[in-house]
Formats: structure tokens, C-alpha cells, sequence
């Protein structure tokens, strides 16, 4: 068992818009736990990480790279939360050899130009510091020294353009041969579970798992039902 371990790839914990790796630590420790090797990092313009002249999927895949490079990683086995799984599908699309075995969760792949803009319309910071100050005061200190109100709009920015031009498609989605794994809860109001299940069956190796009783903060899953 113990040689098995060794050959192994180390994991790799993506966030997810607006997100930060805080929210991964309990999925860290827990497969720290198992004696796999974690690593996590956060993306630019994330968690007081700097911002980058550009914002958005290509950006975060070199923060990966650039992040894999730095380690040094070879290859990585990748958990993509949200936002974080799109950019794991799209590294394995661009580069493969980095990439082992991808899982997702509440990923959001049906980007249209009214999806996008029906997320957009949740990122308004006028209505969040009004209805929802508390998630105003997190997104504040997660993202410190980082102006909060500039990552949502970049973030909506980058929203439009998936909605307009989506980087993961029918096409180049039938060509990644890595085992895909996507998961997403019945209660998830973000990503739309018939078209996740069409990605899966795109994906040549790709696997579809409803999680019951699950709705998409990644605070809200519970950690025993995913298989990483």
C-alpha cells in the first residue's frame, strides 16, 4: 500500500469565484488525513493576490502553471470547485501532460449570453451591501488589500464573456481523454444539471454524480460524499 501511495499524483484544490482557499481547508485536512500530498493556491486577484493585466479562465490556468512550475509539480490530480473546475477542464484541454485525473464540483458549464447575465445580475454591489452586508463584510476580508468591488466586477466582466464566447465546448470537450468526474448538487441554483450531464457524456471519460440534498456553497457539502 505504502508503494502504491507513492506512485500516487499530489492533489490540487482549486477555488471557485470570489472564492479563496480558506474555504478548501476542510477538504485539505481531510485528505491529508488519507496521507495524500494537498496543495492549494489562490488566484490572482483572489485573497489579496495580486491582480494580473488580464482576468479570467486563460489567466487562472497560468496561475496553475506558473504554480505547478514554482512547486516543482509534474502532474497533479485537480479538485475544481465552481469556477475552479472550469479551469481545470481547460488546462487538461490545453495542457494535458500536467493534468491526471480532474474532479468538479458545481461547475457551471452552460455559459450562454443569458446565463451569464442572469449570474451577472447577482453580482451587483449596490443590492449586496444592501440585502446582504454580511456576504459584503467576507468578500471585504477575504479579498484584503484587494478592492472586493474591483474582483466583482472583473468577475461579471468575465461572466459576459464566457456567456459570449464559451472556451469549453461539444467539440473540444470529446477530445480530453482525462477521467472526468462531475458532481453537482440537486440543489445547486448555479449550474444546470442537464447540461452537466451532457459535458459528461461528451467528456470521453467523463462520470456524472448528483449529490442529494446538496445545494452549491462548497461550506454546505458534505465531504463524505465526494470520491477524490
Amino acid at each position: 500500500m505504502r508503494n502504491m501511495e507513492t506512485r500516487m499524483n499530489p492533489v490540487l484544490l482549486l477555488h471557485g469565484a470570489l472564492g479563496s482557499t480558506t474555504q478548501l481547508e476542510p477538504l485539505k485536512h481531510k485528505l491529508e488525513s488519507k496521507g495524500k500530498k494537498v496543495f492549494t493556491l489562490n488566484f490572482s486577484g483572489h485573497s489579496g493576490e495580486p491582480f494580473r493585466e488580464s482576468f479570467g479562465i486563460e489567466t487562472f490556468a497560468e496561475d496553475v502553471l506558473r504554480f505547478l512550475d514554482q512547486q516543482p509539480l509534474e502532474k497533479v490530480d485537480v479538485f475544481g470547485y465552481s469556477m475552479g473546475g472550469y479551469v481545470t477542464v481547460w488546462l487538461a484541454l490545453m495542457h494535458p501532460q500536467r493534468i491526471g485525473k480532474i474532479i468538479t464540483l458545481g461547475t457551471k458549464f452552460d455559459w450562454s449570453v443569458a446565463s451569464a447575465e442572469k449570474e451577472v445580475r447577482k453580482l451587483n454591489t449596490e443590492k449586496i451591501l444592501e440585502k446582504v452586508p454580511a456576504f459584503a463584510r467576507i468578500l471585504e476580508h477575504r479579498h484584503a488589500p484587494n478592492d472586493w468591488k474591483e474582483l466583482l466586477k472583473k468577475t461579471g466582466d468575465m461572466m459576459l464573456s464566457l456567456g459570449n464566447n464559451p472556451q469549453l465546448t461539444a467539440e473540444n470537450l470529446k477530445t480530453i481523454i482525462h477521467p472526468v468526474t462531475i458532481y453537482l448538487g440537486d440543489k445547486d441554483d448555479m449550474a444546470d444539471r442537464d447540461f452537466s450531464e451532457q459535458v459528461a457524456d461528451w467528456l470521453p471519460n467523463g462520470s456524472f454524480h448528483l449529490l442529494h440534498d446538496t445545494a452549491h456553497p462548497i461550506e454546505k457539502v458534505d465531504l463524505n460524499k465526494l470520491e477524490i
